[in-house]
């Protein structure tokens, strides 16, 4: 984390800052070494509580390195907790949400919430029973110079076309950590880079009516939505471009022309560093941000609404499987 947080957010101005909150990382993968962990060892607003994962010697090995505790009975650790991180493929963090939440513990979970609308709303209506906070860490979301630029696109209105393109090489021939991601294979950029896209777009054009979704090469994905009131986007995600065809870019166009989305300038610790912001801020105040539960389940919604579009076309889904 590199800026420094002077008051913590909902804090009266000269007033002593509130204990420390309590947080657990659920995960021990790239992102969370890269990202949650040191974030989280940073933070002035929190003590970094204990680490559990699904192999006791990674989390022994992240625990040593940030000074906390690795816990091998999860339990035990939310116990011990007021709020939990997760850094876990989609389908396993979102029943130790719910376990969380039933514990008491305020969720900073990641994207996307669950690959289910059925598993996303299991975790909304646990973290509603139990009146915990949430945030959901889209990263654009919570970078200050991707996520000023949505919030005065959202505010300025009146626009009516979108474009997303989130088109990555992690298994077409770069050297990333996340190319031996097994959840990423399995489902595709559809369902991990495709959030990313959501997230800037929904803000600005409003919610999504329908969605149409082709298959593209590799586990590329077009989507086509139609937002309420009107306005229109499309989406390219794909994982499997060679590096030279990398890139990310995001734009909106109406009466005031066009607006381009600038490149994120912070590293992506910095970028959760605020989204641990926001979840300390709706935890002291009881205002939902923007990001929550609510969001993440609407986003999981509309992306399998996109995956039914596709298995919809024959072959489709045959195709794409044998891409990969």
């Amino acid at each position: 984390m590199t800026t420094p947080h002077d008051d913590l957010p909902g804090t009266p101005h000269g007033a002593p800052p509130p204990a420390p909150l309590r947080f657990g990382l659920l995960g021990t993968g790239p992102w969370a070494h890269a990202t949650h962990a040191p974030a989280l060892d940073a933070h002035p607003g929190v003590e970094f509580a204990g680490v559990w994962g699904r192999r006791p010697q990674a989390a022994a090995e992240l625990a040593d390195r940030f000074g906390t505790r690795a816990h091998s009975d999860v339990d035990a650790l939310l116990a011990g907790c007021d709020a939990v991180a997760v850094a876990l493929p989609p389908d396993i963090q979102a029943p130790l949400a719910v376990r969380a939440a039933e514990a008491g513990c305020h969720l900073l979970l990641d994207k996307p919430v669950a690959t289910t609308p059925g598993g996303a709303a299991e975790v909304a209506a646990a973290a509603e029973r139990a009146g915990v906070a949430s945030v959901v860490f889209f990263t654009l979301r919570f970078s200050p110079t991707t996520a000023g630029w949505i919030d005065a696109r959202a505010a300025a209105g009146d626009w009516l076309l979108g474009r997303a393109d989130w088109l990555s090489p992690v298994f077409g021939g770069a050297d990333s950590p996340y190319a031996a991601s097994p959840w990423r294979k399995e489902k595709g950029a559809l369902w991990d880079v495709g959030p990313h896209a959501l997230s800037v777009l929904l803000p600005v054009l409003g919610d999504v009516a329908d969605v149409a979704a082709v298959a593209g090469p590799g586990d590329t994905v077009h989507l086509t939505l139609r937002h309420h009131g009107g306005a229109s986007s499309t989406v390219t995600v794909s994982h499997t471009v060679p590096p030279g065809a990398a890139g990310v870019t995001a734009e909106v166009r109406g009466p005031a022309g066009v607006a381009v989305l600038p490149e994120r300038e912070e590293p992506p610790a910095e970028s959760f560093a605020h989204a641990l912001d926001a979840l300390l801020r709706a935890v002291r105040s009881g205002t939902p941000d923007a990001c929550d539960l609510r969001f993440g389940r609407r986003v999981t919604e509309i992306l399998a609404g996109a995956e039914a579009a596709l298995g919809a076309v024959p072959g489709q889904d045959t195709e794409r499987a044998a891409a990969r």
